[in-house]
């Protein structure tokens, strides 16, 4: 790693480290805008439904814009970002979270509020594809043969390990300024970001003017490079699917009807265009990063099963309030943040990765031994473990990630990481929704426990299969 005091590659000049405070603050500041405005609202979903006058129950509405704009919004983003630069995309992703921001705070009906959400969803997702982009490019102009372990655990932790964060802050700015601040605080959070990567991230080199005939593309050649109907081929067949999974335990088949039909067209579509937004046959043939998705959405779905489902049974068969239940939670983002900060500098995968699928494994197993009179200690343990289970999957997949990605497709092989991330917490809310459809018992909590070591003993199989094809991982 390059120690002088400048280090100079091609026209790129650092003053010192290459990945100075400078440069790595306005990332991990757009980076934790998603997950903190994930659960940002929790706590003002009531106070929006008595402001605006609608039902309780239409509120959760505007949690769900949120996951449905990001799980598509973050590989499109990734896509527009290698066609256009990642600098460009970080800062219109910005701009959209504080439009977002100000329709949300003067918003007075529920179609606004609607659209807020979309926007922050879509906005805040343009942070970490993009972010993971201007990390590769500038170690490469450092000339790093390694990826910037450190780095990459900053984004992993300002990425994930900040979701526990928005519901104390939502709840101190509902209880201090009302809900409107919930919206209103992404503006000076979005301004900040934007001004601190004008001034500390450099422009995108792909594009400028300067750099011939590519400011003479065709709006053809680029609707191309972005390929804009598998873009929009995407969006639709997920978009159907997440409705389905939204749905359930109501079951609108024709919904799921319609996302079986677009997916195989999809592909058809994918395997002839010119620059695939899904590249399918890289996909196939590369089973370290096609492993690494799978693995990351297995290991999701069972940590937010324990968020969604042991959480409603701590409170509704243990009694505890909703504050205490938050507390009791508490280790399973402090421990991730612990496990994600040395395995990322040491840049592993092997190890996390295998250790993620047995955590899983015997955390499913210990939500068998909860009842309504086991000791309470038994919540927290399995907290820890799942927490482990976070630090372990996300670092060790993103890792594996950027090392088996191609350089020119890392936005958007980013972005599909987290929508399989956010494909496990969907289905995740989707069994604990039919479980405990009709009522919150100890049977109920141990079926979760059945389905979670299901799963798990899945992802430990893959996870051992998969463990021979890495070629770009060790």
């Amino acid at each position: 790693m390059p120690s002088t005091e400048t280090t100079t590659v091609g026209a790129t000049a650092y003053r010192g480290h290459p990945f100075s405070w400078r440069f790595t603050t306005p990332l991990f500041i757009g980076s934790a805008l998603n997950p903190i405005n994930s659960s940002l609202l929790a706590t003002a979903l009531v106070p929006i439904a008595h402001g605006i006058g609608v039902p309780v129950g239409q509120t959760a509405t505007l949690v769900a814009a949120l996951y449905l704009a990001s799980a598509i919004g973050q590989p499109t983003a990734g896509k527009a970002a290698e066609v256009f630069g990642p600098r460009r995309i970080f800062l219109g992703g910005i701009m959209l979270v504080g439009i977002g921001g100000i329709i949300g705070g003067f918003g007075n009906d529920l179609v606004m509020l609607l659209v807020s959400r979309i926007l922050l969803g879509l906005g805040t997702s343009c942070a970490y594809p993009t972010a993971m982009l201007l990390i590769r490019r500038r170690a490469n102009d450092a000339g790093m043969d390694q990826p910037p372990g450190g780095v990459l655990g900053g984004l992993m932790i300002s990425g994930i390990a900040t979701a526990s964060l928005g519901l104390p802050i939502g709840g101190l700015l509902v209880g201090v300024l009302g809900w409107r601040a919930v919206f209103f605080v992404n503006i000076p959070v979005a301004a900040i970001a934007l001004v601190a990567t004008l001034l500390w991230v450099e422009p995108d080199r792909r594009g400028r003017p300067e750099e011939p005939g590519r400011q003479r593309a065709s709006a053809r050649a680029i609707a191309s490079d972005l390929d804009v109907i598998g873009v929009a081929g995407f969006v639709l067949a997920m978009l159907a699917l997440l409705m389905f999974l939204f749905g359930l335990p109501t079951t609108r088949w024709w919904v799921l009807a319609v996302s079986v039909v677009l997916w195989p067209a999809l592909g058809v579509w994918e395997l002839r265009a010119a620059a695939p937004f899904l590249d399918l046959r890289m996909l196939v043939s590369n089973i370290g990063l096609s492993s690494a998705y799978v693995r990351f959405g297995l290991a999701n779905l069972c940590v937010y099963v324990v968020l969604y489902g042991i959480t409603q049974w701590i409170e509704s068969v243990r009694g505890f309030s909703e504050s205490a239940a938050g507390l009791l939670l508490l280790p399973m983002t402090l421990v991730s943040g612990l496990v994600i900060a040395p395995i990322s500098r040491r840049n592993l995968v092997r190890l996390p990765v295998i250790a993620a699928a047995v955590t899983c494994l015997l955390g499913s197993l210990g939500a068998l031994l909860l009842t309504g009179t086991s000791w309470i200690g038994i919540v927290v343990i399995l907290t820890v473990l799942f927490g482990m289970a976070t630090g372990f999957a996300t670092a060790g997949n993103q890792t594996a990630l950027y090392r088996a990605a191609p350089a020119e497709q890392l936005g958007t092989a980013s972005g599909l990481l987290r929508t399989f991330g956010y494909l496990g917490s969907i289905a995740a809310s989707a069994i604990t929704g039919i479980v405990f459809h009709d009522d919150v018992t100890d049977s109920g909590v141990h079926l979760i426990g059945w389905i979670m070591t299901g799963v798990s003993i899945a992802l430990v199989a893959i996870t051992v299969a998969t463990l021979g094809a890495r070629s770009h991982s060790h």
